[in-house]
């Protein structure tokens, strides 16, 4: 592996430019050791942005193929989907619109890592605008449906660039970025804003942005990294990070949007894949990764997560485990107290004793 091509390093740091139109991660500085001992130590390798990792059977760069057609290389798009020479526009601030993007060709790369130029705008006030945009690894492809423009109840990876909050309970801070993987068997609430599904998010204030808004996904040895540049800084900020995430090949990538009572522009730029050219044991080497389901091992299920304002997480009810381990607390405190008592009473015993 050359040196100059991949850069081995913890973290995100600034954002490599490389060629004009070609963002990409590049050094900088490195995630705490406390954060890498929660998250676990998975090693990735990073794409410095250059060309020769762009996968552009699986990438959408300018100048656009086919403007003013219904149709482009690589690419199919239904819906209010519309091409131009600047960008992809899969809504209009118009209301109930829906739209989508999806590339042609499966991807078998088991590591890899996506780059999104994007833009969400639109003349909406504070709150009356939505709903967002999804971006997606799944099964299948070009179908409508409920999520954003998608379909439910998918197969595969989503990510969630949600600008409306359909549960006026919520404490989150919109516009709010989550990650909900699904093996077919769960349905996305939107009433709930997708908390009941979410495995992970944070808060990013993406919408009506005077500059360039970027959004980076990694996946590479059963980590997800999900990575935002929206201050116009030329770096990186963490967003979500999760292990324990099995994802097959042979899946689709795309991008949806949807308008419902209230609306907004939903522009797609670019999206660049980059190959991670990571080392695997024998063991994953033999492994069909055409056959395995989407899933997720986490210790304790995002149902137990709550809300903070931050739109973090923070700990939720008491778990199975963290009442076991209370019981197993009070219980060693039981046996503690009555091994002391029956040894304070043995000696006052003894004691006593000695008088007669």
């Amino acid at each position: 592996m050359a040196a100059e091509g991949w850069i081995w390093r913890w973290g995100w740091g600034r954002r490599c430019l490389g060629r004009p139109g070609l963002p990409g991660p590049g050094p900088g500085p490195t995630t705490p050791l406390f954060l890498l001992l929660l998250l676990g130590s998975v090693t990735a390798d990073i794409t410095d942005g250059n060309s020769e990792h762009l996968k552009r059977e699986h990438s959408l760069i300018k100048p656009y193929q086919g403007v003013g057609s219904s149709s482009m290389p690589l690419w199919d798009f239904q819906g209010s989907t519309m091409l131009t020479s600047q960008y992809v526009r899969l809504t209009p601030d118009e209301r109930s619109k829906e739209g989508s993007i999806w590339n042609h060709q499966p991807c078998f790369l088991k590591d890899w890592e996506m780059h999104v130029h994007f833009k969400v705008h639109g003349t909406g006030k504070k709150n009356l605008h939505g709903d967002g945009i999804a971006l997606w690894y799944t099964r299948d492809r070009l179908v409508p449906g409920p999520v954003f423009g998608s379909k439910d109840n998918f197969h595969g990876l989503a990510i969630f660039l949600d600008t409306y909050p359909n549960d006026e309970t919520t404490e989150r801070v919109f516009p709010y970025i989550s990650v909900m993987v699904n093996n077919g068997s769960l349905s996305y609430d939107h009433s709930k804003d997708g908390r009941w599904t979410e495995l992970a998010g944070c808060t990013a204030d993406f919408r009506n942005r005077d500059h360039d808004t970027f959004l980076a996904v990694r996946y590479s040895r059963g980590r997800l990294t999900v990575m935002t540049d929206l201050e116009d800084k030329n770096e990186w900020k963490n967003c979500i990070d999760i292990t324990g995430v099995r994802l097959p090949t042979g899946y689709y990538f795309g991008a949806s949007a949807g308008t419902g009572d209230l609306s907004d522009n939903h522009d797609i730029i670019s999206m660049k894949l980059f190959q991670l050219m990571v080392e695997h044991t024998p063991d994953e080497e033999s492994i069909d990764w055409t056959k395995i389901e989407p899933s997720v091992n986490f210790l304790k299920s995002p149902k137990d997560n709550v809300d903070d304002p931050t739109g973090n997480f923070r700990s939720g009810p008491l778990t199975g485990w963290r009442v076991f381990l209370l019981l197993l607390c009070a219980l060693l405190g039981i046996v503690v107290c009555a091994v002391v008592g029956a040894v304070v009473f043995q000696k006052r015993q003894e004691r006593n004793k000695r008088f007669y």
